[in-house]
């Protein structure tokens, strides 16, 4: 019995000795790397990367935006009062002169209402001429001849009112330019909603685009820019008129508008448009490849290279094209920057540079 219970106390001693045991084998397993485990470099082994010497360079910051041509004046032709059209002449596609006639409307009743008046205004006229020789020799008292000057002013008034009405009937090119498509026929009755053609004034054009916010203070009246057409081999430019005193809101851009002074016949109204505008340009700017700049949440950082070992620098960039960037502040011209490898490099590591531009 004495034995039974020592062998009883015995065997749970084991079976914790043994449990122990495996879970330190377990432990030391976890501790043991694997070589095909696919961890870091360690910090004393040397990573294979490319650098750039900082140098000094002409940069300019250029975008492109889309612009729309449009022609520098457009106007909807329509008649002041309704009536209906006895002549036309529009023109459709080509160009008019300021002051042409495009449509006159029915006239015959107010030039005979013009005709009665300047009848009445002959026989006014006589009679108050008369009138005026028997006030000379106090045939008659001033308030009569003063009567008769009265009834020729007003049936000169009246005639000039007929005039207005008959220059009505008359609808004129108001400026030289180019007539569009008619939208009426000869013998139409037409009012002032009825809208016969238009007018576009295309010696000159507009161009107009959008420019980011940021870019907004360099759009000033006067500034040259350059544009070109789709399918069209040639550079065209534009003056800078004026640009819109707010920006809007939801696209965050400014609205700008240039004058085009060309006669190229490819400058047609409503036409896409490439602008060019070449910004912030420096002729002495301290330049690095813009992929050796490391964004962060709070700064933007380059790894500098010196004989082997590395340092983080905070550096402030300034104007950039598709290839480089300004540094601003944080380089000096002759520094060494890695442009390569940039994920894999830590503070602690050792770099070889297998080429440097």
């Amino acid at each position: 019995m004495a034995l039974k219970t020592k062998y009883l106390a015995i065997v749970p001693a084991c079976l914790l000795t043994l449990t122990l045991v495996s879970c330190g084998e377990k432990k030391e397993k976890i501790k043991t790397p694997n070589a095909g485990s696919g961890q870091l470099k360690s910090a004393d082994e040397t990573l294979q990367a490319e650098g750039f010497i900082v140098k000094a360079r002409a940069l300019a910051e250029n975008i492109s935006v889309p612009g729309t041509l449009l022609p520098f004046e457009t106007t909807d032709i329509r008649p002041e009062i309704s009536g209906r059209v006895v002549e036309m002449n529009i023109p459709e596609g080509r160009m008019t002169q300021k002051g042409a006639l495009l449509v006159r409307l029915f006239d015959e009743d107010l030039q005979a209402q013009l005709k009665k008046l300047e009848v009445q205004l002959s026989i006014a006229e006589k009679t108050a001429e008369r009138q005026k020789e028997l006030l000379k020799i106090n045939g008659i008292s001033q308030q009569e001849y003063d009567l008769s000057e009265l009834s020729v002013n007003n049936l000169k008034a009246d005639i000039e009112l007929v005039k207005v009405d008959i220059a009505r009937t008359q609808i004129r090119a108001p400026y030289h330019g180019r007539i569009g498509l008619r939208n009426i026929s000869l013998g139409a009755y037409v009012t002032p909603a009825d809208m016969l053609t238009t007018i576009s004034q295309v010696d000159e054009l507009k161009l107009e685009f959008t420019v980011p916010e940021k870019y907004s203070t360099t759009m000033r009246p006067g500034r040259v820019i350059k544009f070109t057409l789709d399918g069209i081999d040639k550079e065209f430019t534009a003056t800078v008129q004026a640009a819109a005193t707010i920006i809007e809101a939801n696209t965050r851009s400014l609205k700008v508008r240039g004058i085009v002074k060309s006669n190229d016949a490819a400058l047609a109204p409503g036409r896409f448009a490439k602008v060019s505008l070449e910004l912030g340009k420096n002729e002495q700017s301290l330049v690095i490849p813009t992929q050796a700049v490391i964004p962060q949440a709070r700064d933007k950082r380059v790894i500098l290279y010196h004989d082997g070992a590395v340092e983080f620098k905070v550096v402030t960039t300034g104007i950039r094209d598709s290839s480089f960037v300004e540094i601003a502040d944080g380089l000096k011209a002759g520094d060494t920057v890695v442009i390569t490898a940039l994920l894999a490099i830590r503070p602690e590591s050792r770099i070889n540079l297998t080429k440097v531009e």
